[in-house]
């Protein structure tokens, strides 16, 4: 993360350089609005410009990608019970395993995967599970008890 905002602060420093130079680039050109260090200075601001925006979006990327982490993290600690002791856990709802809660993500995965293609359509007739194999054969787990 660190080498992440290193980077994107080496990148806006430089857009700022290409900013100042074409500011300069104009002061010197006499008031002319076209010479070739002006448009020097604009190619080389237009680049270092495309270049803090991907800089940017590496930024946004690590960012969502730590926040959809803390989330997980949040949501599995959740439903195993695991969160902190002060917090009340909802009436009637009993945690269940970690690795149950996995199993049953990846079958909502699968669902939605089948979903999008149109694949639980044509299957509604047959098997209508084939492609959820962590979703079990009807058999409850012991996390589930009578529900």
């Amino acid at each position: 993360m660190e080498a992440t905002v290193d980077h994107l602060s080496a990148a806006y420093d430089d857009f700022m350089a290409a900013a100042a130079a074409v500011v300069e680039a104009r002061a010197q050109s006499g008031g002319e609005k076209k010479t070739a260090a002006t448009d020097a200075a604009l190619e080389a601001f237009k680049q270092r410009w495309e270049l803090f925006r991907v800089a940017c979006d590496h930024a946004e990327e690590l960012v969502e990608s730590i926040r959809q982490r803390i989330g997980s993290e949040c949501l599995v600690d959740e439903a195993t019970g695991s969160a902190s002791a002060g917090s009340v856990a909802a009436p009637g709802i009993r945690p269940i395993s970690a690795v149950r809660l996995e199993q049953m993500s990846k079958a909502v995965r699968w669902l939605v995967i089948e979903l999008q293609h149109g694949a639980s359509a044509q299957g509604a007739g047959g098997s209508g599970g084939a492609a959820t194999p962590n979703a079990g054969a009807g058999g409850q787990h012991p996390e589930e008890g009578g529900q």
